[in-house]
């Protein structure tokens, strides 16, 4: 117990007897006061060409940053609404193509139903002046056959006759033939 207390009274004598930290360090209050007065004109200085611009540069981009932010949130909101609205008008152009697709498709059916029946109208009157044609041809061509069989029976008989019968007889002949080929 008297260790300790013996090593506390030599230490408090080498204390006493070591310089402070004034004289161990050869300080002097005069150049002390004049190095923290020039401290504080640099500190001065800085601050107003150097600190105090830079916190107002900081101050005005944090502005535009939340103005910034702002607006990207109106443009977010804005653009959320014009992606709805033209959601809305696309399905809106989605139901009028399909109506006008529609229409579309039933007008082609109508015209051309109406061609399909436009063309079998032709066609019929083709088929009924054709069979006209034909009947006209037909009748024309009995009406040359007979023509010409008369002719023929004309011309044979004429001969026949033309050695047996005198001039009066054959003319009477032609006459009859000629009346009942034309009756007939």
């Amino acid at each position: 117990m008297t260790l300790p207390l013996l090593l506390a009274a030599a230490s408090v004598e080498a204390h006493a007897a070591a310089p402070g930290v004034v004289e161990k360090f050869g300080l002097d209050w005069h150049y002390v006061a004049i190095q923290a007065f020039s401290f504080l004109i640099v500190l001065a200085v800085l601050y107003k060409f150097g600190i105090k611009p830079t916190i107002a540069t900081m101050e005005e981009r944090a502005v535009k940053i939340g103005a910034g932010l702002k607006y990207a949130e109106e443009m977010q909101a804005k653009l959320a609404a014009a992606q709805q609205e033209s959601a809305a008008i696309v399905k809106k152009s989605q139901i009028e193509a399909s109506r006008v697709v529609d229409e579309a498709r039933k007008t082609a059916k109508d015209y051309v139903d109406k061609q399909t029946q436009e063309a079998s109208a032709r066609a019929s009157d083709i088929l009924a002046k054709a069979q006209q044609s034909i009947e006209l041809e037909h009748k024309k061509m009995l009406a040359d056959a007979r023509t010409e069989i008369a002719r023929l029976v004309v011309v044979t008989t004429e001969r026949v006759l033309a050695k047996k019968l005198t001039d009066s007889d054959r003319a009477s002949y032609n006459e009859a033939a000629t009346r009942e080929l034309t009756s007939v």
